[in-house]
This record gives structure tokens, C-alpha cells and sequence, in this order.
């Protein structure tokens, strides 16, 4: 662990730094630094990219001392370094035209100081602030001005932080940036960068949900812990996007280090955690349909020695919609304490509290074959019977020890509370004259959720051979009740020329419902690293999980499974990598039922992978292709008019096809994401009816488009007189889709497209960004999605989100 020790008092005239906010982003010498400069020369590999970020990789790839205000590096790129160099030739082509200059000092280091030009136009005399760090700087994702699209490492896939050119899986990363430049406050918005990711549009508007690889999925995991979006059977609330610092993808099974999940992929949302160096933001944002939040970071040590730390995120959000009679507010609160006990043993105390009061939306119905002919503001729920509205707390505290460079042991425990009430609908098609018969249903569902993981992470050499070990436990349980129940249906509603009710609706008292599920995992995985650039990883997972119907009394599922996978990885070149991969995965039922109150049989699924992945550019871009085939069985599909959801398994499913993503910068200031996804064959291979007929079989999978695929780009200025100014443009575009398991109707594709454009500037110590974006441009009719039954989600109108940020 790095510590630091300034040598001298801060000095400036009026353009000065805070000298709290300087800080050394290299290496100390380990030799004597005095004439190193000059002198030896070093190999570099530095992409261009944030000035801040290049000169870390110099200090460590040179191992020369450097000291340097941050700020003066604020907002400026490198040029890219490659080659052998003395330090002194180095420092100067890193800079290029950078408004800054190095000065080597008497004693040998190198510092940092604005260019004449500067000097006179803006800054004034300043004397640079001496500061030294002792250890190994590294790579830092997490700095809150990293401008990065593209992360060279991710531990979804692995548990361990591996980079994903070594990782024989495929898994993509939305940065911070991206979200930032996106605007993005809900995660289905995030992954819709990453290819073979579409949207569900599932529970009425009220849950994340996304299909992956050709399968609906609506969970969602957190630094690693599953978070069911369902409450008691009901759905719950979208999650809040204030405090998450990037998004990761796994695409394919991953029950091997999640235990049960859907064999589409993991989607882990990634959390802001505390900083040595104080950092706070405020931002603004305000756009169509009513629409304001607020939200506010802020992070800094709480004592001197940085033995405590602290970060905070909060938010709050109003907002209407071009929907009739859908409103929401919703709070939310994220405070995490960080105790550095030791510079090898941390610990952390985290919390999140979300209130929501949102009105859900099914959407439109279908009449025969297609979305019905009604206005795109017209409700089909009815004002008076609509309410989602509920508090979520989690509670978290996790710690983890280095015994030595080589083993560490982190152990992680969750709590998680919620309490709502939900007023929802159901319906299915209308008749051919519009009229439309709808099932009411109230509760008050609740539900705690406890997880705790224990994992060992140690290297070690047998012979030629390095091997990363990951030795882990894992125990969850999920307990949901549903009280009040109240349900009953109304006929005689005309989607065509509707009449709400005056009085609520007379519903009828149901029984309540109550059910445990719990799991405890064993894994085991191997990363091993061969002769001549090989990776092999190789792992297993034994699940044992049990599910108990508590208003029956009893056991419901009982089931054991071993989940294997393995991969390997060829890098022949530094920017190839050539992989295969097979895995495994063991599903959940979650509450899903059969009509008898019985649990369905828990879901598997069996996946292979093969492709490759590529960086350009000094590896500033990297690029994924991959070729799937996945194959799924007990697939859930709901008993249409079931006023319960209750459903069945059905046979098989089998998803195969191409998926292309792209992402990084390709020359300074210009970064791209795009992604592309073939699927030609998602299909129900097998399935047997209630009746004993083939049922679903041959059908296509709903809302499993063949084509799909996403591209986003900006460009940030980079000359003096425009730096600051950043302009993005992009499109989202999916095929045809089919509308149910049973193929009855479809949904037609669209392509939307989407602008942004932002401008920072430095007022004094602060940043100011002010940004502007426009989602759907030309105003695209389109249909999101659908819930699998007649509830068809219409695509958000053009939008225009304003926002004014402010970072000191």
C-alpha cells in the first residue's frame, strides 16, 4: 500500500492548487534517482490516453521519480509512448503539445510545470508542490475522472481481478463515462452497450429485466451478491444507477461462482467506494415529461492518516411520463465506511436505503397479431387500483486480509429488507371491437434476503506453471411473503373509448402465500498460466438448494447439482487473443410456480463459446467476436390468463449465433462503442403440452431478435481553444421479435437515434460540465418489449435530459 509525505509547503499565485490535492501518480526509485533522466534509457507501452492516467504508467515503467499537482493534468491527453527512451525523451512525447512542461530538479526527479505561455495568459508564478508516494502505483478505474470507455481488467467473469484479454469468457464493461455521457439512470439503459443484450420490459415497468443471448433475465448482481428485483412475487423497483461505478457483463452461464442464475449472462453493477483523495460532486439533471433529479457524491479520509475513510451517494428523483396517469419519486441513500486497519486488512460497513413511489405501467394489449392501434399515451390500468410503492434496505459489511503478496482471504455478508404495496393488473388481448377484460390484484408484499460468501485467492508456481487459486462458499436465502391479497376481475373496459372507475374496485380476499428458498455453494477454480502465452482455467460448484412452500408447510424442491466449466486462452501477440470455453449452469425457480402450488424443476443449461479478442491502437481499443451456442432446459413460460402468474416448464431451448463488440478510443479524444449481434437459430426444440401435444416446440424464443445491435461515439476536443467541448451521437437497433413462447403475435423492429453534446470548464478549483442529450431523435414509434403475455411496453418518445455538474 502506497503512503505519502509531503516535503514542502504549497505556494501559487492566483491560478494556484490546493496542495491537499497533489499527489505522486509513479513509483519511487528504487535506485538512486539523481541522473536517471538523462540517462538509462527504459522500454515504454503507454496508449494515449488521460494525462493523469499516462503519467502513472510512466513513473511505474520507468521507475523515475515524479512530482506533480494532479491538477495541472486535469482534463488533458497523452500522446502515445512506445519504444526505448530515456526518461527526460519520454516525459516530452508523452506531453507533446500538452500545456505543461517537465523540469528535471537538481536532485534528479522530474516535475511538472505549465508552459511559459500559460504561465503569462492564466496561471501566474506557482512553485510546485514536492510530494512523495513509496510503493507501486497501479492502473486506478475507480479515479472519478477517468475518461476511459475502455478498462483493461474486470472480475465478473473470474471473481478475480483478471484482465479480459486473458479471460477465454465474454465479458463487456460500461465505464463510468459511458454513463455519464449516456445520462444514464436506469441500468437496462446501460446494456444496451453491450451486444446480445436487449430489453425485457417485464413486471409492468417496475423491474430491470433484459434478455441475454436470446433468454429473459431479471436479476441483477451486486459487487458480486445476487439482488432479486422480485418481492414476495411481485415485482419491485428498478435500481438506481447514483452510486454504481461501472457495469459488467458475462455473457453465458455463471453459476459457477453465482450459484443459481440465469444462463443468458450475469449482469454485476460494480459500487463507488471511498478515496484517500477528497472528491465531491453535484449534479442536476432536467428533462421531458417533468423529469428532475439530483443527485450528490462525496468522498474523503476522515482522519489524518487515512486509516478511515468515507463515501457518500444520494439522490432524489421526480418525474412524470407520456403515459397517462404514471408518475414516480423515488429517494435514495448510500453511505459506506472503509476502516484500513492495516495496510493489508481493510474493512467496510455499507448501507443503501431506496424509497419508491412509482405507479406502474403494463402498457398496451394486442388485438389478433400486433400491438393494438391506440395512442401512445393511452392507460390501460385503471388510476384508481395502481400503486407500487415501497422502502429497500441493504445492509452490508465485508473485510478482506492479505496474509502475504501471494493469499488473500475476503469474506462478504448482506442484508437485504423490503416492504411494499402493490396495486397491479393483469389483462390479455383485446377483441377485435377493443373490449378488454382485466384481473386486479393487491398485496403487501415483503421479503429479507441474507447472503455471506467466504473466498481464498492464492498464487502459486508448479514448475512452469502459475496457477491462480479461488477456493469459495457462498449461503442465501430468500424468505417472501404476500399478505392482504385481494384480486378480482372487471370486463367491459374498451381500449378504444375507455371509461375509468369513479370507486375502486370490488375485489375478493385470497389466501396468503409465503415461501423460503436457500442454497449453499462449494467452488473451486484454477487459472493457470502455461508456456508460450497459454491460459487455462478450469473450475466446479456443488450446489445443494432447498425451496419450502411455508402456508403448505412444506418442501418443495430439494435438488442437488454440480456445475462444471473450463476454458483456454492462446495470446500469440500481445493484442490477440484467441479462446474456447465450455460451462455449465444451475437455474432458479425463483417464485414460480405450478398451478398445484408446487415449485417448477429448477432450470439448467449447458453453454460453448469460442472467438477472439483483439486491441488496437496501443491497445487503446479492444474488440470481442464470439460465436455461442447455449442450450437451456425447464424454460418458464406463464399459462395464459392465469390470474396468479403461475406457469410451466417447458422442454428445451437452444440459442445460438455471432456477437461482435467493440469499444475504447481509436486517437485522442475520439471514443466509440459498437456492438452487433447475429442470432439466426433461437428456438423451442422441445416441449410437451398439458395436453400431451408439441406445444411451443419449433417456436422461436420471444423477444430474442435475430439481428440486434448498438453504436455510440463522442469526441472530445483537443486543442486549447476548444478543449472542454465533447459532442456524441448513436443508435440502438433490433430486429422483428416475437411477442410469446406461443408465436401468436409480434413486435416490429425499430432503430432509434440518440445526441449528446457537453462542455467542462474550470471555474477556479471546481469543474463545471454542463451537458446536453436527446434520445430518440426523429421521434420513433417503437415497442420495447413485451412480458410474454399481452402486456406490450411502448418505446420512450423523443426526450431531451439537460444537466449541469459541478466537481471540486
Amino acid at each position: 500500500m502506497s503512503t505519502a509525505k509531503y516535503c514542502k509547503p504549497f505556494s501559487a499565485g492566483k491560478g494556484r492548487r490546493h496542495a491537499a490535492k497533489a499527489v505522486l501518480l509513479a513509483a519511487l526509485i528504487s535506485q538512486t534517482a539523481h541522473g536517471d533522466a538523462a540517462g538509462n534509457k527504459h522500454h515504454f507501452d503507454i496508449p494515449a490516453q488521460s494525462l493523469n492516467q499516462a503519467l502513472l504508467m510512466f513513473g511505474r515503467q520507468s521507475q523515475q521519480q515524479l512530482m506533480y499537482g494532479t491538477d495541472i493534468a486535469d482534463n488533458l491527453r497523452s500522446r502515445t509512448l512506445q519504444g526505448d527512451y530515456t526518461a527526460d525523451e519520454a516525459i516530452r512525447i508523452l506531453l507533446g503539445d500538452a500545456p505543461v512542461q517537465a523540469v528535471t530538479t537538481g536532485e534528479g526527479a522530474i516535475t511538472l510545470q505549465p508552459r511559459a505561455a500559460e504561465l503569462h495568459n492564466n496561471l501566474g508564478p506557482q512553485t510546485m508542490p514536492a510530494v512523495q508516494v513509496v510503493g507501486k502505483a497501479a492502473y486506478d478505474a475507480t479515479d472519478p475522472y477517468n475518461p476511459d470507455y475502455r478498462l483493461p481488467n474486470a472480475s465478473t467473469a473470474t471473481k478475480t481481478d483478471t484482465p479480459i484479454m486473458e479471460t477465454p469468457f465474454s465479458v463487456q464493461v460500461v465505464t463510468k463515462q459511458v454513463l455519464q455521457d449516456q445520462q444514464v439512470t436506469r441500468i437496462d439503459k446501460a446494456v444496451q452497450n453491450v451486444s446480445g443484450v436487449t430489453l425485457g420490459a417485464i413486471n409492468q415497468g417496475a423491474t430491470d429485466g433484459y434478455q441475454i443471448r436470446g433468454f429473459q433475465n431479471n436479476i441483477t448482481y451486486r459487487d458480486g451478491v445476487l439482488i432479486p428485483t422480485i418481492v414476495g412475487g411481485s415485482a419491485g423497483t428498478k435500481r438506481d444507477t447514483t452510486n454504481i461505478e461501472r457495469v459488467e457483463v458475462l455473457k453465458g452461464p455463471g453459476s459457477i461462482l453465482f450459484g443459481r442464475a440465469e444462463p443468458g449472462g450475469i449482469v454485476n453493477i460494480v459500487t463507488k467506494q471511498p478515496h484517500t483523495t477528497p472528491y465531491y460532486a453535484l449534479q442536476q439533471q432536467f428533462g421531458s415529461y417533468d423529469f428532475y433529479r439530483t443527485t450528490l457524491d462525496a468522498t474523503a479520509p476522515i482522519t489524518k492518516d487515512d486509516t478511515l475513510l468515507y463515501r457518500l451517494n444520494m439522490s432524489y428523483e421526480n418525474a412524470g411520463s407520456f403515459r397517462d396517469f404514471i408518475e414516480g419519486e423515488r429517494v435514495f441513500v448510500a453511505p459506506v465506511l472503509k476502516w484500513n486497519i492495516s495496510p493489508r486488512t481493510q474493512a467496510t460497513l455499507e448501507l443503501e436505503y431506496q424509497h419508491y413511489n412509482d405507479k406502474p405501467d403494463p402498457g398496451i394489449t394486442r388485438i389478433g397479431d400486433r400491438p393494438a392501434n391506440v395512442p401512445l399515451d393511452r392507460a390501460l390500468h385503471e388510476p384508481l387500483n395502481n400503486k407500487n410503492v415501497g422502502d429497500r434496505v441493504l445492509v452490508g459489511f465485508n473485510w478482506s486480509h492479505e496474509f502475504n503478496d501471494n493469499w488473500k482471504l475476503t469474506h462478504r455478508f448482506t442484508s437485504e429488507f423490503m416492504e411494499k404495496e402493490s396495486k397491479t393488473l393483469n389483462f390479455g388481448a383485446a377483441g377485435a371491437n377493443g373490449l378488454l377484460t382485466r384481473n386486479f390484484n393487491n398485496a403487501t408484499p415483503s421479503s429479507q434476503r441474507y447472503f455471506t460468501s467466504l473466498n481464498l485467492i492464492g498464487n502459486i508456481s508448479t514448475g512452469v506453471l502459475k496457477h491462480k487459486l479461488l477456493w469459495g462458499y457462498d449461503y442465501f436465502v430468500i424468505d417472501d411473503q404476500i399478505t392482504n391479497r385481494y384480486g378480482g376481475s372487471v370486463s367491459g373496459f374498451n381500449i378504444f373509448i375507455p371509461v375509468y372507475l369513479i370507486t375502486s374496485p370490488a375485489l375478493t380476499k385470497r389466501d396468503d402465500q409465503g415461501y423460503t428458498q436457500s442454497w449453499h455453494g462449494l467452488y473451486f477454480q484454477d487459472q493457470i498460466e502455461l508456456p508460450y502465452h497459454f491460459h487455462a482455467l478450469g473450475g466446479l460448484r456443488y450446489d445443494n438448494a432447498e425451496g419450502i412452500n411455508n402456508i403448505l408447510g412444506r418442501v418443495t424442491e430439494s435438488v442437488d447439482h454440480i456445475s462444471p466449466r473450463g476454458g483456454l486462452l492462446w495470446q500469440p501477440v500481445n493484442w490477440l487473443s484467441l479462446y474456447g470455453s465450455y460451462t455449465e449452469n444451475f437455474g432458479g425457480t425463483n417464485s414460480l410456480f405450478n398451478t398445484d402450488g408446487t415449485s417448477l424443476p429448477p432450470e439448467s443449461a449447458q453453454q460453448w463459446e469460442t472467438g477472439f479478442k483483439t486491441e488496437f491502437w496501443d491497445g487503446r481499443l479492444r474488440t470481442t467476436v464470439s460465436y455461442f451456442e447455449l442450450t437451456k432446459q425447464n424454460l418458464f413460460t406463464a399459462i395464459p390468463g392465469d390470474p396468479n402468474g403461475n406457469g410451466r416448464a417447458i422442454g428445451e431451448a437452444i440459442s445460438k449465433g455471432i456477437e461482435f463488440d467493440t469499444t475504447g478510443e481509436i486517437i485522442p479524444g475520439w471514443n466509440v462503442i459498437a456492438t452487433y449481434a447475429y442470432t439466426p437459430f433461437a428456438k423451442i426444440t422441445k416441449d410437451v403440452d398439458p395436453t400431451g401435444g408439441i406445444g411451443n416446440q419449433g417456436n422461436r424464443l420471444f423477444l430474442a431478435p435475430k439481428h440486434s445491435g448498438s453504436f455510440w461515439s463522442t469526441y472530445e476536443f483537443q486543442t486549447s481553444a476548444l478543449r472542454g467541448l465533447k459532442f456524441g451521437a448513436g443508435a440502438i437497433a433490433q430486429g422483428q421479435k416475437e411477442g410469446n413462447a406461443g408465436n401468436t403475435y409480434e413486435l416490429p423492429g425499430f432503430v432509434t437515434a440518440n445526441l449528446m453534446a457537453s462542455y467542462q470548464m474550470k471555474v477556479g478549483n471546481t469543474k463545471v460540465t454542463t451537458q446536453f442529450n436527446v434520445d430518440n431523435l426523429l421521434d420513433k414509434n417503437y415497442y420495447a418489449g413485451t412480458n410474454s403475455g399481452s402486456f406490450i411496453t411502448i418505446g420512450t418518445p423523443r426526450t431531451f435530459m439537460g444537466s449541469v455538474r459541478v466537481e471540486f
